[in-house]
C-alpha cells in the first residue's frame, strides 16, 4: 500500500471527512497538522502546486488533491486502485 501524507489543520470539517473516508478505505495516512509543524503549511503549498487550502492529500509523489477529489475517486471506485 502506497504511504499517504494528508496536511490538515485545526477545526476542519473536511479534514477529519477526509481522514474518515480514508480509514473506511483500510488505508493509513501520516498526518501533518500545519498548525503545529514548523514550516508544513510552506512544504504543503510547494509540493500541492501553490494550494492553500486544507487538507491536501498525497498518495506516495502523487498529489491527489482535497477531500472534494479523494471522495469523487471513492464514487468511481478508483481509490482501492490508487491505494495499492
Amino acid at each position: 500500500m502506497k504511504k499517504i501524507k494528508i496536511y490538515t489543520g485545526p477545526f476542519c470539517n473536511y479534514c477529519e471527512a477526509a481522514k474518515r473516508l480514508l480509514k473506511r478505505n483500510n488505508a493509513t495516512y501520516n498526518e501533518i497538522d500545519i498548525s503545529k509543524v514548523e514550516g508544513a503549511m510552506d512544504e504543503m503549498i510547494k509540493k500541492a502546486n501553490g494550494k492553500r487550502t486544507i487538507p491536501q492529500i498525497f498518495f506516495g509523489d502523487e498529489h491527489i488533491g482535497g477531500y472534494d477529489e479523494v471522495r469523487a475517486l471513492e464514487k468511481e471506485n478508483k481509490l482501492q486502485d490508487l491505494l495499492k
